[in-house]
């Protein structure tokens, strides 16, 4: 079932290193939601979707979506794809790849004459990763169900709000509660994607089948102390937010450090009036943590606003917590979890499961329909970085067991 030369490989990432130029200069690959740089890929994604056999067509929400001939008469239809846009200086495979990849297998099926007898769409979801807007998952909640309007009234860095974008860029967003898919028409939701982590690596896996997606919660922390002259106030007494905050950041790393299935980081600082010589009154930091157990999650944040609240009380600082985003944690479906160890095991890919630190657009879709997920290992487990790696012989292996899973799901439906 080998193919030496890893063609589907090599040809996979020729299409990668041609959507890579559809960036803003700088390192890595940054292409934000409803950019030049976003209208320009779908150009190019469109085009294979041709070549795939499939129609594209931009829905209202920003998503270029591809649908065969059943998917476009209302026949049930499996859902693939992944995100194009980027975190600023990102690698060229974190979403790209979930794109093109079932694109590059329904080509291959389609030149070897096969024919599923089932519908299918591959979407290219415009926002996932909220870079622009600070709004993930805009397009894959849109064919959810669960859009929710407030969204188009954040803004990006220039005061631009994401409806205003969004129209701009040929969306309609009066349009996108109409984008819900009717679940009785949907089979389920298969992405692949880069693992973004060292697992698969470890095993000296190409592949690995997800079995959940993390569930995700951010917080915003202000603290506001006094400020005063950093030369003529004295330390004992001193109001100092960022002191304050400094020991919140330790104890945040503490607790990570000794949580079981915990993980989290605080990514933002910002320090007011940020001068070489007052002392900081207000310091504001974001607090993410993620894990696939809910209880994890909640007792961690519990043990963290505790000691931020001692600390604050201990220096004198009010203390300000808001969260500003959650997303429970989801399970693939048993079906397509043992559908993609087949197909694997079809192909004498070893497939071992792992869970996604990370979150995706299975996160919404899960309220739609059974998700299943294919990892891909990367070089070093890096990811959102412009070093982001992933080897032909990989890239074929896991275009060969999408492929395998496609045959066997119409062998299943």
């Amino acid at each position: 079932m080998h193919d030496r030369n890893a063609s589907l490989g090599h040809d996979l990432l020729a299409w990668l290193d041609e959507a890579a130029h559809h960036s803003l200069p700088g390192p890595g690959v940054t292409r934000l939601f409803c950019s030049m740089e976003h209208r320009a890929v779908l150009e190019l994604i469109a085009g294979w979707m041709r070549e795939a056999g499939l129609e594209p067509h931009l829905d209202a929400s920003g998503n270029l979506v591809g649908s065969c001939p059943r998917a476009a008469a209302g026949e049930r239809t499996l859902i693939l794809g992944s995100h194009q846009d980027t975190v600023v200086e990102g690698g060229k495979y974190d979403g790209m790849l979930g794109v093109a990849l079932p694109l590059m297998a329904l080509k291959t099926l389609r030149e070897q004459g096969v024919e599923l007898p089932y519908g299918i769409q591959v979407v290219a979801f415009g926002d996932e990763e909220g870079t622009r807007f600070q709004s993930t998952l805009i397009g894959s909640r849109a064919l959810a169900g669960t859009f929710q309007a407030e969204s188009l009234d954040a803004t990006d860095a220039d005061g631009m709000t994401l409806g205003e974008a969004l129209r701009d860029f040929g969306g309609d967003p009066e349009a996108i509660p109409a984008l819900a898919r009717d679940p009785e028409r949907v089979l389920g939701f298969c992405e692949v994607h880069i693992e973004q982590g060292p697992v698969l690596e470890q095993r000296d896996h190409a592949v690995g089948v997800v079995t959940a997606l993390t569930g995700i919660e951010r917080h915003r922390v202000t603290l506001t102390g006094k400020a005063g002259h950093a030369g003529t106030t004295p330390m004992p007494g001193r109001r100092d937010a960022l002191v304050g905050a400094a020991e919140m950041v330790a104890a945040v790393d503490r607790v990570l450090n000794a949580t079981d299935n915990l993980v989290g980081v605080v990514g933002k600082l910002d320090v007011r009036p940020n001068a070489v010589n007052v002392i900081p009154a207000e310091t504001t930091f974001t607090l993410e943590l993620r894990s696939p157990s809910v209880e994890v999650r909640r007792a961690g944040r519990v043990r963290l606003l505790d000691a931020f609240a001692e600390i604050a009380e201990t220096r004198g600082l009010s203390l300000d917590i808001e969260q500003t985003y959650s997303a429970e944690a989801v399970d693939c479906a048993d079906w397509m979890i043992e559908a993609l160890e087949a197909a694997s095991e079809e192909c004498g890919q070893p497939a071992e499961r792992l869970f996604s630190g990370a979150g995706h657009d299975g996160l919404a879709m899960h309220d739609l329909t059974d998700i299943g997920m294919l990892f891909v290992r990367c070089h070093d487990g890096l990811s959102h970085h412009p070093d982001e790696a992933i080897t032909a012989a990989d890239a074929d292996a896991a275009t060969r067991v999408l492929m395998a899973f496609l045959r066997g799901l119409a062998e299943r439906d």
